[in-house]
């Protein structure tokens, strides 16, 4: 890829794991609306749950989630219990009993949670839905907090998916990035997890961070597969301090230029390939025995909040504060403040602050948007066909995505669109043709590569 390309392509986009994407969600949803869209459910539908956990003990200064730092478990313990009332609510909306397959805890840091919380999440979950045996039960993990005990406790409440963060093992690193954590903490704690039973495991690194060097990078990516995880998922830092304040912490000099970012982006994906994972759209790596790349291979990958994922689930909840769901009848997400999350859980009400209600045609672009963000392609007839949508004109669309095809990104058949391996890394912009609410170049979303 020349550096041309990429200072021409590499714009600011959003990461489409959803569509409309959050900064279009509006107050028009509400508690309501949710609890409204809830009793509408069939109750044959599979479920997928999430639950976020919002603290931390310190701030990682590249952290783009919301969490609050805390030194006690107190306020970590009066959540559990408002998470539980929550999950009651819920239940009690939905029209019968349903099925959850795929169960994720995010954060913050889920292991600021103690071994007795797990039980009763769990024995809470089991008493409102069924969850089926072979569940995927994942939870993010902090090597720096987590100990033989707590890794003991997940496994035994059914935890068999671990996602690692990691970053880069490099001590100068670390460092510039306020987050400690040596190679030897990071595979002791994968022995532990491995050692009770939970052998699929994830691990997140980055590029694009302060004082990163194209070696390191590469050094990176030997240590981590030579922990030999599942999955690894190869995410930029997006710098934008102006909505996540403590990045000012970040000395901006120290980041990589676009060409350097470039590089160490194409160098490392290189060597994730050499070593045998497979690339799954633009950022995600398995194992070819791995369910995500099984799912690439049969045409059955999917995107939501998490990321890519081979869940196939139409509805997800999402418990917590900040937490997102999503349902056929569009998206819904928690308030963030803890006291107001708190205290509507206690009134009786859904904390559902904005979400978004889809129309048809949302739903149309959101297929195409995932096609194009999954499976590098996307036969425009056919998803229109599928929504029985004849009349939809995406000449427009077409028409921007020309230079595109001329620059070698993408290539056009009709209204068959292939994105190229040239184009691979361009995906989400390619994706953005498409999404009518963008306004181009806003400072809220991070750069394309």
């Amino acid at each position: 890829m020349s550096t041309e390309l990429s200072q021409k392509y590499d714009l600011r986009v959003p990461r489409y794991t959803s569509y409309p994407t959050a900064p279009q969600f509006n107050d028009s949803v509400n508690g309501e609306v949710y609890g409204k869209w809830l009793g509408e459910l069939s109750p044959d539908l599979p479920l997928s749950l999430y639950f976020h956990v919002p603290f931390c003990d310190e701030m990682c200064w590249f952290c783009g989630c919301y969490t609050k730092i805390v030194k006690r478990y107190e306020p970590v313990a009066e959540y559990i219990t408002t998470l539980l009332d929550e999950i009651d609510l819920a239940a009690k909306a939905l029209p019968g009993r349903f099925t959850a397959r795929h169960l994720h805890w995010g954060g913050g840091s889920p292991t600021m949670l103690k071994g007795d919380d797990w039980k009763k999440i769990i024995t809470r979950l089991g008493e409102s839905f069924n969850i089926e045996p072979d569940a995927e039960i994942a939870v993010e993990l902090d090597p720096r907090t987590a100990t033989a005990d707590y890794v003991k406790a997940l496994a035994a409440a059914g935890v068999n998916r671990a996602s690692i963060g990691v970053q880069d093992f490099d001590a100068k690193v670390q460092e510039a990035i306020n987050r400690i954590q040596p190679y030897e903490v990071t595979k002791r704690v994968i022995g532990w997890l491995r050692e009770h039973g939970v052998e699929h495991i994830n691990m997140d690194l980055m590029y694009g961070l302060p004082f990163q060097t194209l070696e390191g990078v590469i050094d990176m990516v030997d240590l981590a597969v030579g922990l030999n995880p599942a999955r690894i998922a190869l995410f930029g830092y997006a710098h934008v301090p102006w909505m996540k304040s403590h990045q000012k912490m970040i000395d901006e000099a120290a980041l990589p230029g676009t060409d350097e970012r470039w590089e160490q982006f194409t160098q490392a994906v290189g060597r994730l390939i050499e070593k045998g994972y497979v690339q799954i759209g633009f950022d995600h790596f398995a194992r070819p025995g791995d369910s995500m790349a099984i799912a690439l291979k049969e045409g059955r990958l999917h995107r939501n909040f998490q990321g890519y994922t081979a869940d196939p689930a139409p509805v997800m909840l999402g418990f917590g504060a900040s937490a997102i769901g999503y349902l056929p009848q569009g998206y819904a997400q928690n308030v963030s403040p803890l006291k107001t999350y708190r205290d509507a859980v206690a009134a009786g009400r859904f904390p559902i602050q904005r979400g978004f209600a889809l129309s048809d045609d949302d739903k149309l672009r959101a297929a195409v948007i995932e096609r194009l963000m999954c499976d590098l392609a996307v036969d425009l007839d056919a998803v229109c066909a599928r929504f029985n949508h004849t009349d939809t004109d995406f000449s427009g669309e077409l028409e921007r995505l020309a230079p595109m095809a001329t620059d070698g990104l993408v290539a056009m058949d009709g209204n068959t669109i292939t994105i190229t391996e040239t184009g691979r890394p361009f995906v989400r912009l390619v994706a953005s043709v498409f999404d009518t609410y963008l306004e181009r170049g806003e400072g809220r979303h991070s750069k394309a590569v």
